[in-house]
């Protein structure tokens, strides 16, 4: 799925949408030994508008984040489309619009065994139906419909333990402990959805896996419920990408070229921010842009071999390798740089020490929030000796004279 139509599906995820439908919603709780404690199945439609409100905004959160970091699109091996794989449970499950109990407990029972979590968890299923609507030449939408994309959509959630100190007693008018606890359930850390909605239809060859933490996606998701190969995280491919810049550029690494080849992947992703789908970079682009950034023709022969060596030559998401802000870190200092400072910062060799030299355009700065103002001290003033007479060569001696007394 690209991000034109995730964006359509999440834009179109709403009570308000004339032409979007939760028809059945499932709900579990899992304890810490892997019990499922209580289970609901009900229509949609029948469920309180404060508790189905919140239901819609956990669904949705599946559909939020970055494309490439927090959404992932996974499609499924050889062997998960045979019988018995996840792609034919999966589409077991959707095709039953989950008003069979026995294929619902089977596939809440399965999360359950497959999927690894840190605490007790909250399960949100629901079957949806989407009114694909005609596009004319212009790309706007038309009234008729075009198809129906059927999908599953499912969040799981954690739920913390919240004992609260002191709070108001309205009934006794005092403040005083809260008596028991309460058990939150908060946004989603891990979702999916199927099938894929590609082609502004269907696609039951992949899955949409959500997670909340990009750095440390839960592989137990993807690998052993969904059945799918896990791939480098956003943050993998960013170390990826530093080894290869090391591996590559070697000592031509200075704070120069890593801003200016930070900001020309910037660059890249905001030209092509129009297009559908995710910028990626591959060796042929990243030699262009380590070229243009200064690195010399010599150094890029390396190129190829260290970025087949390093990514098996898969392309790497761009927005994974780039940095809102440079951070230039010796030990105890620390110094932030945004986007629009990367200018004003450069590293000079001064009395044969490396430094790193700030330009300083306004003279009010701020130091732990107090402004202080760097003001130009006049310089000491210059000494000089007073004026002394010249001194007069010797004239020559004469052997007949005599020195003067003085």
């Amino acid at each position: 799925m690209n991000k034109k139509e995730i964006a359509e599906i999440k834009k179109n995820f709403s009570d308000d949408c004339n032409f979007f439908t939760i028809n059945r919603v499932v709900t579990a709780f899992v304890d810490a030994e892997k019990n499922i404690k209580c289970k609901t199945n009900q229509l949609y439609n029948i469920i309180p508008q404060d508790d189905s409100e919140l239901i819609l905004a956990m669904l949705k959160k599946v559909l939020s984040g970055r494309i490439g970091a927090n959404l992932l699109e996974y499609p499924f091996p050889k062997d998960q489309v045979l019988e018995g794989g996840t792609q034919q449970f999966l589409y077991k499950v959707m095709r039953s619009k989950l008003a069979e109990d026995e294929i619902v407990d089977e596939f809440l029972n399965t999360i359950v065994e497959k999927v690894e979590y840190v605490s007790t968890y909250s399960i949100f299923c629901a079957h949806c139906s989407y009114s694909v609507l005609k596009k004319n030449s212009m790309d706007e939408l038309e009234e008729e419909a075009d198809t129906d994309y059927n999908f599953i959509i499912t969040a799981i959630c954690p739920v913390n333990l919240r004992i609260d100190g002191l709070i108001y007693n309205e009934e006794t008018n005092a403040i005083a402990k809260k008596e028991g606890s309460d058990r939150i359930v908060e946004m989603p850390t891990d979702g999916f959805l199927f099938p894929l909605f590609n082609d502004r239809a269907a696609d039951v060859n992949g899955v949409l896996y959500y997670t909340k933490n990009a750095k440390k996606p839960n592989t137990s998701v993807i690998e052993e419920l969904l059945g799918c190969e896990f791939n480098m995280t956003g943050q993998s491919e960013k170390e990826v990408f530093h080894s290869i810049l090391g591996k590559v550029v070697g000592d031509e690494l200075d704070l120069d070229l890593i801003t200016s080849v930070n900001g020309k992947i910037q660059n890249l992703i905001d030209q092509t921010s129009h297009e559908t789908e995710v910028t990626t970079i591959d060796s042929h682009k990243l030699n262009s842009i380590l070229w243009e950034a200064g690195v010399s023709q010599e150094k890029l022969e390396h190129l190829d071999a260290v970025y087949q060596q390093a990514t098996d030559n898969k392309p790497l998401t761009a927005v994974n390798l780039v940095e809102r802000k440079t951070v230039v870190s010796v030990p105890s200092i620390t110094v932030n740089i945004g986007k629009g400072g990367v200018d004003k910062v450069k590293t000079q060799v001064i009395g044969g020490r490396k430094c790193l030299v700030i330009a300083l355009d306004d003279p009010e700065i701020s130091i732990n929030g107090l402004e202080m103002k760097l003001e130009q001290r006049p310089s000491a003033p210059s000494y000089s000796a007073p004026a002394q007479p010249e001194e007069q060569p010797d004239a020559p001696a004469d052997d007949n004279d005599e020195a003067a007394p003085f």
